[in-house]
């Protein structure tokens, strides 16, 4: 059987691009599989059976390139693994189907919605949903309306593992930390801490393209190591630790019906087709959610070693045609990351940025 030629883009920085190669290399069905960066020094290139390089996002002739790529390559399916890539191609979902392309993604209007954090939070309050007290600012004067802390800063769009962001226990550091932030961004948000370290989880949800619900999964977050938090300090308050996770994440692994349940509820309320990723703090029965993301997560590569495997399951329901049933079995128990290392010597290098 002739393997289905699957592309990936954005495979560098270990994010959701390696992430989704490394969980169909896990598939059964041997995919043959295109990784796309921008640059040579990519460790996620090294995985896939073919490698493209390809210009950023922001790059005027970026779909033009991209629609040709996949033409060369003969891309059956195609998956994105950057957030500015998502952003992109959500624009240009119909073309990019007419080409003959299987984009499992979320609609352009999802992903607006929840890659601003401003207008996930404004939209979660609309339907009911729990989620930490927000306020959007976009000049210092707005920091006067805040008065309970601690409270968390950070970008109302981008940010992805926590960049930029920062806990601030009293006015004095809020004042501090929002001045700085409106050097650099038109707007940010600031949100109330929520919960602790020892109740935060990350919840995958997976819909069909139909909007129909296919399963979920969730992650108990160990952010306390040095490897999963971004941020870390004692309250000056009360003694416990304020944490921040990045986008490292590890610990119990498993369905967790009491969250995943209302997370389900999220997406379909929503409106998900395909993979959607949900951040949140479960405190008192309820989920917290501070973030939403509307794609494919970092974290697909240990839900494939569960049998879990998002890119997977949505090419074989889709180009091969396989029944998936709902709630399908899966592993539970613990997950740990830790680091490796790729060695490619310097006659490698020179031969692949010659190509």
């Amino acid at each position: 059987m002739e393997r289905i030629r699957v592309m990936v883009t954005g495979v560098g920085g270990g994010g959701n691009g390696e992430q989704l190669v490394k969980a169909l290399k896990m598939s059964d069905k041997n995919y043959y599989l295109i990784g796309a960066d921008i640059t040579h020094i990519s460790k996620g290139l090294f995985l896939a059976d073919k490698r493209r390089i390809m210009p950023p996002a922001s790059d005027p002739n970026y779909i033009e390139t991209l629609l040709q790529v996949c033409k060369e390559e003969g891309v059956q399916a195609l998956f994105t693994g950057s957030e500015p890539e998502l952003k992109k191609i959500s624009a240009v979902q119909d073309e990019v189907r007419a080409a003959g392309i299987f984009l499992p993604m979320n609609t352009e209007e999802v992903i607006e919605t929840c890659m601003d954090k401003s207008k996930t939070m404004d939209w979660l309050d609309a339907h009911g949903f729990a989620h930490p007290a927000s306020v959007t600012i976009r000049e210092e004067a707005d920091l006067g309306s805040i008065t309970k802390f601690p409270v968390v800063l950070k970008p109302s769009i981008g940010g992805g593992g926590s960049a930029n962001a920062y806990i601030a226990q009293d006015a004095e550091e809020l004042r501090l930390f929002g001045a700085w932030m409106l050097h650099i961004y038109s707007e940010f948000i600031v949100q109330e801490y929520v919960g602790n370290a020892e109740c935060e989880y990350t919840v995958g949800v997976l819909n069909d393209m139909e909007g129909n619900l296919i399963n979920s999964i969730a992650v108990k977050k160990n952010i306390m190591t040095a490897l999963s938090n971004r941020l870390k300090i004692k309250s000056r308050y009360t003694g416990e630790m304020l944490v921040i996770s990045n986008g490292i994440s590890q610990g119990q692994i498993g369905r967790f019906p009491e969250v995943t349940s209302q997370c389900e509820e999220i997406a379909a309320q929503i409106g998900c087709r395909s993979a959607i990723n949900i951040q949140l703090r479960f405190v008192g029965g309820k989920c917290y959610v501070f973030e939403i993301n509307p794609r494919y997560s970092g974290t697909s590569s240990f839900r494939a070693m569960v049998g879990y495997n998002e890119p997977d399951i949505m090419i074989r329901k889709y180009l091969l045609g396989e029944t998936i049933e709902p709630h399908f079995a899966y592993k539970e128990g613990y997950i740990m990351r830790g680091l490796d290392e790729t060695f490619i010597a310097n006659e490698e290098l020179e031969m692949r940025n010659e190509a």
